[in-house]
């Protein structure tokens, strides 16, 4: 694109935060209070269903592999219902407000049932609200801004990934390893960020709908999606078969003999690392080859892999997940960024549900498998078996060369 290559297109880094557009610092403040909420309850919820409800690893791994199942198809519907109607903001509010309601249910389960019920509800409001806010994302800013604008909400969603089980391990110390009080914590950032979220964030008046109105959905427009969106879809597939939940990340730390009480600093140290670098990053996505920030990031997680597989106790375990977290700051943005660049205006949010329902059976596929190699092997053949999947996906981004376009993967 000759607007990429333009050096009186790209905002200097020093500015760039004053130019993007104040509906996207709040929609980053928003992923920033769920993210506090949800991270507060994901960082225990593990051990929670160990200790408490007594749950096996394979039903953990079948547990987090549906729920991020169930969100990504859920994707692809609200995608596609925002295209059609072009508005975004509602079924974003939808989203949030399930999983705000979901809050009040955790810290009420006595068995995996309510558990896995309320983990599949966040999930789908997960799955609801995101495509539609991604393709918001898109909307609102230009074009040569855009990986910034990803990186930004990715930055402030990590910034809330870290505070969620930094408050649990204060207040797990505060009730005295009581895990369903401190549950309690996580009901208001959620509620603030559906607030805000009402209030604060502003949809355009109109969109760039090329087709002009769409008189109903149809399952053929798929087929308008261009071949170098499918390729980016494939990409993400295969980062996702690399890096399961991070519920695993958790139970490695209890696992290595980290008290319980600060089982949630492992998920701090690599939310850390994804705040500081996602922006970035995503300004980074703006100036380079993706193709080489790819092939980066999944080096990187083969390092976080090959650390977490070896690892003889939480120390060694927390430098892991800090390269994990440098890993998802190097490739989750910028594989947003390619969906929106690759995509037509007016299917952008069925772009994003499909790209998120295929990395979603990616996910439960990868959970799956790293919960039955951790029952069956031991914890060092999950993580040597996504240090494998990344170490293949690495490779055949650096033989595998197709010309998709200036600014997508040319290296």
């Amino acid at each position: 694109m000759s607007q990429h290559n333009n050096p009186e297109s790209r905002a200097s880094s020093k500015f760039i935060y004053g130019k993007l557009p104040r509906s996207i610092w709040m929609l980053g403040f928003v992923s920033m209070f769920m993210d506090i909420s949800s991270e507060l309850v994901h960082s225990l919820l593990p051990i929670f269903m160990v200790t408490v409800l007594g749950t096996s690893m394979i039903i953990i791994g079948i547990v987090e592999g549906i729920a991020e199942g169930a969100a990504a198809i859920t994707k692809v519907f609200s995608g596609a219902i925002s295209d059609y109607f072009g508005k975004r903001k509602f079924l974003a509010v939808i989203g949030y407000a399930l999983s705000a309601i979901t809050k009040l249910i955790f810290p009420l389960a006595n068995v995996i049932s309510w558990v896995f019920g309320a983990r599949l509800i966040d999930r789908i409001g997960k799955g609801i609200r995101g495509a539609p806010r991604d393709a918001l994302i898109a909307d609102i800013t230009p074009q040569p801004l855009r990986g910034a604008a990803y990186g930004l909400r990715q930055s402030l969603d990590s910034v809330g990934a870290l505070i969620g089980p930094l408050l649990a391990v204060l207040f797990m110390i505060w009730f005295a390893n009581n895990i369903q009080a401190v549950l309690w914590v996580a009901v208001v950032p959620a509620f603030i960020a559906v607030f805000l979220l009402v209030v604060a964030v502003r949809e355009p008046e109109s969109q760039d709908q090329s087709t002009g109105p769409r008189n109903r959905l149809k399952l053929t427009d798929v087929k308008r999606l261009p071949v170098k969106y499918w390729l980016v879809v494939t990409l993400g597939a295969v980062f996702t078969l690399a890096r399961f939940s991070e519920a695993f990340l958790i139970l490695r730390a209890q696992d290595l003999g980290l008290a319980i009480s600060f089982v949630p600093v492992i998920m701090i140290i690599m939310n850390l690392a994804y705040s500081l670098f996602a922006y970035p990053a995503g300004v980074a996505s703006d100036r380079f080859s993706a193709r080489m920030l790819l092939v980066i990031g999944l080096w990187v997680l083969v390092v976080a892999d090959v650390i977490l597989a070896i690892a003889t106790s939480s120390w060694v375990a927390f430098v892991g997940a800090a390269f994990w977290g440098l890993h998802m700051a190097l490739t989750q943005g910028l594989l947003s960024k390619l969906v929106a660049d690759t995509a037509p205006a007016e299917l952008r949010g069925t772009a994003f549900g499909f790209f998120n329902l295929v990395s979603g059976v990616a996910l439960l596929l990868a959970s799956v498998i790293a919960g039955v190699l951790w029952n069956e092997f031991g914890a060092s053949a999950a993580f040597i078996a996504g240090a494998f999947f990344a170490t293949l996906a690495a490779l055949g981004l650096l033989f595998y060369r197709p010309n998709v376009g200036a600014g997508n993967l040319h290296a």
